[in-house]
């Protein structure tokens, strides 16, 4: 439709558009204040949920339908030229005062009659037509009815239609849409919501970058076993495959992380897919991957209703086969110095595993995944075991002649010794002597299963009482931790000064989202917990930047009830600092502590182990309390010792988003 040189330029028609039946009852609107709009140009207005392109062309006015009915162009960024509007994507012509296309064309945008008045230009509009019920509506529905109430994600024009679902949901006081700024923070926060919850949150792209973005934070949910949902826009379906902008083959690219990917068409059964995704998600402790492909999204829902959980999720306490009870129980009875060992998989099931310990005189160790699930100051809580870890869990790893385990992995880092007789229990058959044979297995709920070892054991005192020996050997350790605190290379704080503080600070009761480094390890050493509190962290995975993304999560998890507090370095920090403004836009009460000590700390230590010269570990940093404050956050920074508890006390305090800069030294870890 675009006119050339070689052919004769006809004049636009400008006449104002007809009258079309029943417009005399519309309504008029202002657009344009007096002289806003020189003349020959063009300007986009939104009134209401209409884009408009207003042009001014020899002395009068006119307004268009925003969208090139060629390819959905925006006319309100063209230009006239030769007294044509021109569409800026393909050149398609229109007369500006009433959209007609020049001689031999059909198609044109609608038009909309105006008038001149004192105090500006007014245009006539139709009542909008009320919003349509779509398929996106039917499955977000069930969504929230699978529990789903948080969506964190970035609205883009591949998956507005389903973005438009949210938006309705959230106005009906549904559902909540967090707007992150990078993707993978948005698939860390659900990771994290699932971590502390056991429960579903969603995350949310576009189609191509957007949601392959998503992709490291749904890995972390899958190495860790957190449910969650991912959701993805599509290029629209006739174009997929064939190499269109941002054309990517999404089930393929989801394959490896998700349990479940799958692409939602028109002929689905649109609810079905979504119990299907959350009930994988749940059951399985997975993800599960829907695509929305553009043109899906906004079909009319016609007498489609939406599904939920009823009649599809079993009751998941199971007890376990009468003879794995038997022979733990047996073994249990036999031992003179039992340890129990605790997993992630304890994590809401601690009631009954610390009972148990007190009944059979067992010190208990936590993983570094499960650290937070007994306090340090129980009277048999001995800490973390592993790399991560404490000398007591080590000392009583050693000195056992039983390990009893309760949902716990037995991965490389976690330092259960493999010589040892293991009881094991754990829900998850495959995990079951996953890495090596162990004496019992026992496939049941943690729960339960600690319940009725407790009950069938025998009632005789023969078990020993090593809460004189845990004790002791916390003295020792603490004191130790006393000499590290005195510990000054003059070149920033260490960090058993830096845990220790936290320790008697952070509240009893808050989430505490833990990043990779050495800061992660120093926490797991020298911060005591208080059994209150729960941990999060890229435990298998173990991705650098978790713990801001994290500590997103787990603020829209807990909202107001419990405080959320985040730890990273400066080289995790960096990776999703802007997330800062994040937690400013929607008033999220969490404080983060940022040991600055200059380099990728961890890095240059193992640099330094294999002989190997540092290289390539230092950050160039800014001053990141005064960032912080720049975000609309608080911001402190602590240089010296004495600093500290109080920058702690007022982050805490401040009732908002609040930064602690610790000025670290590298070496003190």
């Amino acid at each position: 439709m675009a006119t050339t040189a070689s052919r004769a330029v006809p004049e636009p028609s400008l006449e104002p558009p007809p009258l079309t039946p029943g417009e005399g009852g519309d309504d008029w609107y202002k657009a344009l204040e007096p002289d806003e709009l020189p003349e020959g140009r063009v300007k986009t207005v939104t009134i209401g949920h209409r884009s408009l392109a207003l042009t001014h062309y020899r002395g009068g006015y006119g307004a268009l339908d925003n969208r090139c009915p060629h390819q959905g162009g925006p006319l309100g960024e063209g230009s006239i030229e030769k007294g044509w509007l021109r569409c800026p994507w393909h050149g398609y012509d229109y007369s500006p005062c009433n959209g007609t296309p020049p001689p031999g064309f059909t198609d044109a945008p609608a038009g909309y009659r105006t008038e001149v008045r004192d105090d500006g230009v007014y245009v006539a509009l139709p009542p909008e037509i009320a919003r349509v019920r779509t398929v996106s509506d039917v499955m977000v529905e069930t969504m929230i009815n699978w529990g789903v109430t948080h969506v964190f994600g970035m609205v883009g024009h591949s998956n507005l239609g389903l973005a438009d679902a949210f938006r309705a949901a959230e106005e009906r006081g549904e559902l909540t849409f967090i707007g992150i700024r990078h993707e993978g923070a948005a698939s860390f926060a659900a990771s994290a919501y699932g971590k502390l919850t056991g429960g579903l949150a969603a995350c949310f792209g576009i189609a191509g970058p957007g949601s392959t973005n998503l992709l490291t934070g749904l890995y972390d949910a899958k190495a860790d076993r957190a449910p969650v949902l991912a959701l993805s826009g599509q290029v629209p379906s006739k174009v997929l495959g064939r190499g269109a902008f941002q054309d990517v083959d999404l089930n393929a690219a989801f394959a490896a992380v998700a349990r479940s990917t799958h692409s939602v068409l028109a002929s689905s059964d649109h609810a079905e897919l979504v119990n299907l995704a959350c009930k994988t998600a749940l059951l399985e402790r997975d993800v599960a991957h829907l695509v929305f492909p553009d043109e899906v999204q906004n079909l009319p829902a016609t007498g489609q209703r939406p599904g939920g959980p009823a009649g599809r999720v079993p009751n998941r306490e199971i007890a376990p086969p009468a003879e794995a009870l038997q022979a733990a129980v047996e073994r249990i009875a036999r031992a003179e110095r039992p340890l129990i060992i605790v997993g992630n998989g304890a994590r809401h099931h601690m009631d009954a595993v610390i009972a148990l310990a007190e009944q059979i005189g067992a010190p208990v160790a936590t993983t570094f995944k499960a650290k937070g699930q007994i306090s340090d100051h129980h009277p048999l809580g001995c800490g973390v075991l592993g790399r991560s870890g404490t000398p007591i869990a080590s000392w009583f790893m050693n000195e056992c002649d039983l390990v009893v385990a309760f949902g716990a992995s037995f991965s490389n880092h976690t330092g259960i010794a493999a010589y040892k007789p293991i009881v094991q229990v754990d829900f998850d058959p495959m995990a079951l002597g996953r890495f090596h044979a162990v004496e019992v297995p026992v496939l049941g709920h943690v729960g339960v299963t600690a319940r009725l070892i407790a009950a069938a054991l025998p009632t005789d005192d023969h078990f020993p009482n090593p809460r004189p020996e845990v004790a002791e050997r916390w003295e020792i350790w603490r004191d130790e931790k006393a000499r590290r605190r005195a510990d000054d290379f003059g070149q920033g704080m260490n960090s058993a000064t830096v845990f220790d503080a936290m320790s008697d600070l952070v509240p009893d009761d808050a989430v505490l989202c833990v990043d990779v480094g050495n800061n992660a390890y120093s926490f797991g050493r020298y911060f005591e917990v208080s059994g209150g509190q729960d941990v999060l962290m890229s435990g298998y995975l173990g991705s650098i930047g978790f713990a801001l993304p994290a500590a997103l999560g787990a603020w829209a998890a807990v909202g107001k009830s419990r405080p959320v507090v985040s730890v990273s370095g400066d080289g995790g920090f960096g990776q999703y600092a802007m997330e800062l403004t994040t937690a400013v836009k929607y008033g999220m009460n969490l404080t983060h502590v940022l040991l600055n000590n200059g380099e990728l700390g961890k890095i240059s230590k193992e640099q330094r182990a294999g002989e190997w010269q540092v290289w390539q570990t230092g950050l160039h940093n800014p001053d990141f309390a005064a960032f912080a404050t720049l975000c609309g956050a608080a911001g402190y920074r602590v240089a010296t010792r004495p600093q500290l508890a109080e920058a702690l006390a007022a982050a805490l305090a401040h009732p908002g988003p609040a930064l602690v800069e610790v000025c670290a030294d590298p070496l003190l870890v």
